[in-house]
């Protein structure tokens, strides 16, 4: 899976991997679990211990997952018709974050509708106290990380980089191996190149990846055009580092355009990849379900 990242979404994502997901708590941690859940909670408890030892005040909390729709769990278990369905309207996700950021989740919430207890104590503080409050949550995400994950981190970075690294290496090692996938993704790719579209690596994990990864880079390409402070060009992507992707600000009828282009793209894909993709998710699934178990997200 790719993740859409904007320019400071780097330290937000490892924020959020650290921060969990259920309800809010003071508790001290619970019994150890293998699961990415039970981990989840002890990183929080323990990044609530290591707050108030300095001196800050922390509510160790848990995000509730929010259980997928019935189209949800079609269309990731690869089904054709509940995938066309999304395709039809919001292409790859990509530029339908622009035309519909509310209902992909893209839209600004307001801190009074922050389930978070922890928003509402950063929002009290002033300037001078939220910088030394975010250098001892950094500190602390970091040793909770560590300390539940049995991890060597120096950096909140470093805790998404590994998470990244790990997931990279196990979606490859057992998807890209896989004998059915290999020939089912050849298919798609042949398929594809009928169809005019470029397509080098055609390996399982490339070829789940490639439409997406296509739009992502049409968008960061504007972003970085908006931007004074950035390379116009985004460097080679590496396996160990989390990719930064720059969205530029659009209205939805500027962005609509590019998601007209968008579906297409994403309905060839589709019709490309309609044997693949039943065969692919469900596997890629449960890969990535091994990884966030490791990481307790």
């Amino acid at each position: 899976m790719l993740t859409r990242l904007t320019v400071t979404a780097t330290a937000l994502l490892a924020l959020a991997a650290l921060s969990g997901c259920g309800s809010a708590t003071e508790s001290a941690a619970p019994s150890p679990s293998s699961t990415a859940e039970g981990k989840e909670v002890q990183i929080e408890a323990a990044k609530a211990d290591c707050m108030k030892q300095k001196g800050f005040k922390y509510v160790a909390y848990v995000t509730p997952h929010k259980p997928g729709t019935e189209d949800d769990k079609r269309r990731a278990s690869g089904n054709y018709q509940a995938m066309r369905k999304f395709r039809e309207k919001y292409g790859f996700g990509v530029f339908a974050q622009h035309v519909y950021p509310k209902e992909m989740g893209s839209a600004p919430t307001s801190p009074d509708s922050e389930p978070n207890p922890n928003m509402k104590i950063q929002n009290a503080l002033s300037k001078t106290q939220m910088q030394a409050y975010r250098k001892a949550l950094d500190a602390c995400q970091v040793s909770a990380a560590n300390q539940v994950l049995g991890l060597k981190l120096k950096s909140t970075e470093d805790f998404y980089d590994a998470q990244f690294k790990a997931s990279v290496r196990a979606r490859k090692g057992k998807l890209n191996t896989d004998p059915e996938l290999v020939e089912l993704a050849a298919a798609m790719a042949t398929c594809l190149k009928g169809k005019g579209y470029t397509v080098g690596d055609t390996t399982p994990v490339t070829m789940s990846e490639l439409g997406q990864k296509t739009w992502l880079g049409k968008e960061d390409k504007l972003g970085r055009e908006q931007m004074d402070d950035v390379p116009d060009a985004a460097p080679p992507a590496k396996d160990d580092k989390v990719p930064m992707y720059y969205a530029p600000t659009l209205t939805p009828e500027q962005a609509r355009p590019y998601l007209a282009k968008e579906i297409r793209a994403a309905l060839d894909d589709l019709e490309c990849g309609k044997d693949f993709y039943p065969a692919f998710l469900p596997k890629e699934q449960a890969v990535q379900g091994q990884v966030s178990a490791e990481f307790g997200m």
